[in-house]
C-alpha cells in the first residue's frame, strides 16, 4: 500500500464509526423502556453496515469483472433481477395459499433473490458482447435496458397480486426493514464478511485481471474461473443486501469510485476502503431518514443515495467523455 493509504483507510474507518454512533442517537432521547429503543437502533445501524459493505464490495467486484468503473448492481440490472425473483416467489406463495410476506429479512432471504440477481447479470453480459468483446458503454446501456424490462415484469406481477401487490411492493422500496432481527442480521453479516474476505484474499488476482486478457494470462491468472468467482460473489452480495433493504441505488457505484480516486486501484486496499465508505454512506442515509419527518411517512434510503449517486454518475460520464476527446 502507498504511504497515504493507511491514513485514508483510518479516516474511512473513523467515518464509519461516527455514522454508527450517530444512528444510535438519532430519534430523540431515550425514554422509559429505553432498552427496546436502543436495541432497535442498534439493529438498524448493524443492518445498514451490512448493506453498505455488501453493495460497495459488489461494486468493486463488478468493476473489476468488466473493467468498467461505471459497473454496479443497479446499473447492470442485478437489483431489478433480484426484485423479479422475489415478486415471482410472492406470486407463487399467494397461489399456494401461503399469503403475502410484507417483510424481507424474516420471510424472504437472500436465496430467493440470488437467481434473479445472477440471471440478470449473466443476461446483461451475454447481450452486451460484440464479436466476443464487451464495450463499456454497451454494457451499461444493456444493463439499463435489462433493468427496465425487469421493472416492467415486477409491475406485471404486482398487478396479479391482491391489492395490486401493495403489501409485497414494500420489499422494493429500498429501505432497511424494521423487522430485521439479530439472527438474520448475523447471518447476512457473516455471509457478507466472508464474501468480502474472499475478495480481499484474491486482491492480487483482481489487480492482474484489471489488465488485458493476454497480460493476465501471461501472469498465470485463470480468467475464466476468476470471472465465475466474481459473478457468484457479486450475486450473493447483492442478494443478501436486497433481503435486508431491497434495492439501494448507487452505493456500489459511488463508493468504489471515490475510494479509487483517493488511494488508487490496488484491490486489497480498495475493497477495505469501499466497504467502510459504503457502510458509512448507508448508515448516514438511514440516520437522515429517521431525522427527516415529512408527515407522510419516512423516505426510503434509496431516495437519498440516488440524490447523491445520480450527480456523481453524470460527473463520471462527462469525465470519461472529456478524456476520450483529449
Amino acid at each position: 500500500m502507498r504511504s497515504r493509504t493507511w491514513p485514508i483507510l483510518f479516516a474511512l474507518a473513523l467515518l464509519a464509526v461516527m455514522a454508527f454512533l450517530l444512528r444510535l442517537k438519532v430519534g430523540g432521547p431515550l425514554t422509559p423502556g429505553w432498552s427496546e429503543i436502543f436495541r432497535f437502533r442498534l439493529e438498524r445501524a448493524a443492518a445498514g453496515m451490512v448493506v453498505g459493505i455488501g453493495l460497495a464490495t459488489a461494486g468493486v467486484l463488478l468493476q473489476c469483472l468488466f473493467r468498467n468503473p461505471l459497473a454496479s448492481p443497479e446499473l447492470l440490472g442485478m437489483s431489478s433481477g433480484a426484485g423479479v425473483a422475489v415478486m415471482l416467489w410472492q406470486l407463487g406463495a399467494y397461489h399456494a395459499g401461503l399469503g403475502i410476506a410484507q417483510t424481507g429479512m424474516a420471510n424472504i432471504g437472500a436465496g430467493i433473490a440470488l437467481p434473479g440477481a445472477v440471471g440478470a447479470l449473466a443476461l446483461t453480459y451475454v447481450l452486451s458482447q460484440r464479436r466476443g468483446m464487451v464495450e463499456p458503454v454497451t454494457l451499461i446501456l444493456t444493463g439499463v435496458v435489462v433493468g427496465i424490462i425487469a421493472a416492467a415484469m415486477i409491475s406485471l406481477v404486482q398487478q396479479l397480486l391482491p391489492d395490486r401487490g401493495v403489501a409485497a411492493s414494500r420489499l422494493l422500496l429500498g429501505s432497511i426493514n424494521d423487522d430485521a432481527q439479530w439472527g438474520g442480521i448475523a447471518i447476512a453479516g457473516s455471509i457478507t464478511l466472508l464474501c468480502a474476505g474472499w475478495a480481499w484474499m484474491r486482491g492480487a488476482a483482481l489487480d492482474v485481471a484489471s489488465l488485458s486478457d493476454d497480460e493476465a494470462r501471461s501472469l498465470g491468472v485463470g480468467l475464466a474461473s476468476l470471472r465465475i468467482e466474481l459473478f457468484v460473489l457479486a450475486g450473493v452480495l447483492t442478494s443478501v443486501t436486497f433481503a435486508i433493504a431491497g434495492p439501494v441505488a448507487f452505493v456500489g457505484l459511488v463508493c468504489p469510485h471515490l475510494v479509487r480516486l483517493l488511494i488508487g486501484p490496488a484491490h486489497r486496499s480498495l475493497i477495505i476502503g469501499a466497504a467502510l465508505l459504503g457502510g458509512a454512506m448507508v448508515v448516514f442515509a438511514d440516520s437522515l431518514v429517521r431525522a427527516i419527518d415529512l408527515g407522510s411517512g419516512r423516505l426510503p434510503i434509496s431516495v437519498l443515495t440516488a440524490l447523491i449517486g445520480g450527480p456523481v454518475l453524470i460527473w463520471m460520464l462527462r469525465r470519461r467523455d472529456a478524456f476520450s476527446r483529449a
